[in-house]
């Protein structure tokens, strides 16, 4: 299925997108075997759903026509779990259906209801909105859904862990018997599996939330925080990643404040949005981020949903998440429809065990590291101007003349050092912050600390174990990555597809790793790790062995390390 194989209208509002190939929800929701049956899909954040069912229901309630009629009763009705998310699925429709000439409106809590039931009465051909408010208007005539033709239960799990169950009953109980019921997932628990079967009618199961797809675009970083440093990490974070737009996670009200006060201190453009803002309140924050009057949010898991926004390139999670789930939610705000986007964890020392396991359940690979420096940012600030824009533009008659004026009063190094104080300030201020490393419980699996191999904890696998002989294979990361073979094992492991007893000895230099595997099943697990997956590592086969080589010298200058050799690192099983 291409773009171009749909509606005419749905197709050129596409082009002017720059919609070029749909997403694969988009295609399976698009095919022809799923033409006007309903359907049940399970689909990650930030899989391109909403354009999606946009475009599923297009076949429903537009035919082959180009343009959709007068409005009346609502041909289609979509039901979200959040104002946000209602809001921001309207705005989607609203540039889907421009050229086939729908009237799309919404229906959501903390809205005028009464400005909401003038317009239904003026006519819409679909009605988005929250269950407690559809319903609402449903049970006082507002909102006529006799000529209902389809239905859309948008993040169906999360409306049922909302407590919205009995409303959605009520709604889809009250709808035509012969309508398309559409039902999209990121999880597919019993609840939804029943209400499915309950409501819908021989429906298609469509399922693209499998694997790793859900975070593939997202750079996953895990940041030691030292106690108390957690506010000025935050600051160095946003001052070191180039992102356009950023959002802050914080788990309560009272910490979004606190820290949405500082940052604005601090020179940050910030809004924060918390439950307890008014759907105004929440409206004007949206729209200051959309037209860059801001570039931070600081917010709590209320916009962990529903929240869209184009450029938004970093997630920071001040506080970890309650959960694995609470993660991907957050951190699915970025890396959307094919652009990159990161997701930072600001870890305390005391929360390391949490963070690890929050990561290994939600299934994804993060690079640990201490906070950016105040020199590490400043350092950048001085390539980011060298590459600005601004240097490479041909300057203007008049700009070069008083360029001379300048220069008849003033030495080029002072006007030099006049530039960097005005592109300098420009920026926040950098806060000095320090790495507390990996805690004393963990110092044994520092590269620079490792025990000496008579004292490690498993010697090296004995070549007696491998009947078949060895292959070496090498990765590019090393200690500049923080690898470890605390997560490099289970990682070889599970890509490769292979167990823990055919890999030997790991060694792990500054800038890569060694490491061996069985040769019986070195070829396999080649094949494997080509993969495409999560974990963005290079790996090769190492052609003419390793045993007794060194791969990388010392840097020059460098002091020797306190047991000597690089070969004395972390090594074998841990």
């Amino acid at each position: 299925m291409t773009f171009l194989e749909t509606s005419p209208a749905l197709a050129r509002a596409l082009a002017e997108r720059d919609y070029n190939d749909p997403t694969p929800v988009q295609s399976a929701v698009s095919s022809k075997a799923a033409e006007n049956r309903d359907l049940l899909v399970s689909a990650q954040t930030g899989s391109g759903k909403t354009v999606a069912y946009g475009l599923a229901i297009a076949s429903t309630i537009l035919g082959a026509a180009e343009t959709i009629g007068d409005a009346a009763a609502p041909l289609a009705l979509v039901i979200a779990p959040t104002r946000e998310l209602a809001l921001q699925v309207e705005r989607e429709l609203r540039w889907l259906y421009q050229h086939a000439g729908a009237r799309i409106m919404s229906c959501v809590g903390g809205m005028d209801s009464r400005i909401e039931r003038r317009r239904l009465s003026e006519g819409a051909h679909i009605v988005v909105g929250t269950p407690g408010r559809l319903r609402d208007h449903i049970e006082r005539g507002g909102l006529n859904i006799a000529g209902l033709a389809a239905v859309v239960l948008d993040e169906a799990d999360e409306m049922l862990d909302l407590g919205f169950r009995e409303d959605l009953e009520f709604i889809l109980k009250a709808t035509p018997a012969g309508r398309r019921t559409l039902m999209f997932s990121a999880t597919m628990p019993k609840a939804i599996a029943a209400l499915a079967k309950r409501y819908q009618r021989d429906a298609m199961r469509i399922d693209v939330a499998g694997g790793e797809r859900g975070h593939a675009d997202i750079e996953y970083r895990a940041i030691r925080v030292a106690p108390m440093e957690a506010e000025r990490a935050v600051v160095n974070v946003l001052r070191f990643v180039e992102a356009q737009t950023a959002i802050v996670f914080c788990n309560t009200r009272e910490s979004v404040r606190h820290l949405h006060a500082t940052l604005l201190e601090r020179g940050f453009s910030a809004v924060l949005l918390s439950g307890e803002l008014s759907q105004h309140e929440r409206n004007q924050t949206m729209q200051a981020l959309r037209d860059g009057r801001a570039r931070v949010c600081v917010a709590t898991d209320v916009a962990a949903r529903g929240i869209d926004l184009p450029d938004l390139g970093l997630v920071i999670h001040a506080e970890l998440p309650h959960d694995a789930e609470a993660l991907q939610h957050r951190s699915g705000r970025t890396g959307r429809a094919g652009r990159k986007g990161v997701s930072a964890l600001l870890v305390p020392i005391s929360r390391r065990a949490r963070a690890e396991r929050l990561l290994s359940e939600a299934g994804v690979l993060a690079f640990w590291s201490g906070p950016p420096s105040a020199e590490d940012i400043r350092k950048l600030d001085q390539e980011r101007l060298l590459r600005d824009p601004m240097l490479a533009e041909s300057p203007a008659e008049e700009d070069i003349e008083m360029a001379r004026l300048l220069l008849a009063e003033r030495t080029p190094e002072q006007l030099g050092a006049a530039l960097v104080k005005i592109y300098r300030s420009r920026f926040p201020a950098v806060e000095e912050v320090v790495d507390p490393g990996n805690g004393p419980e963990r110092r044994e699996a520092r590269g620079s600390r490792s025990l000496p191999e008579a004292k490690s904890p498993k010697a090296p696998r004995a070549k007696a174990a491998f009947p078949a002989g060895v292959a070496w294979f090498r990765l590019d990361i090393g200690r500049k990555k923080n690898a470890d073979p605390k997560w490099l094992l289970p990682m070889l492991c599970r890509k490769g597809n292979i167990t823990k007893q055919n890999i030997g000895v790991i060694r792990i230099f500054e800038h890569e790793t060694k490491f061996e595997v069985a040769e019986s099943v070195a070829a396999q697990f080649a094949v494997n790790m080509q993969r495409p997956g999560g974990d963005n590592i290079l790996v090769e086969r190492l052609s003419d062995g390793f045993e007794g080589k060194t791969f990388e010298a010392p840097a020059k200058g460098s002091k020797p390390k306190r047991h000597g050799k690089a070969e004395r690192n972390s090594r074998s099983r841990t």
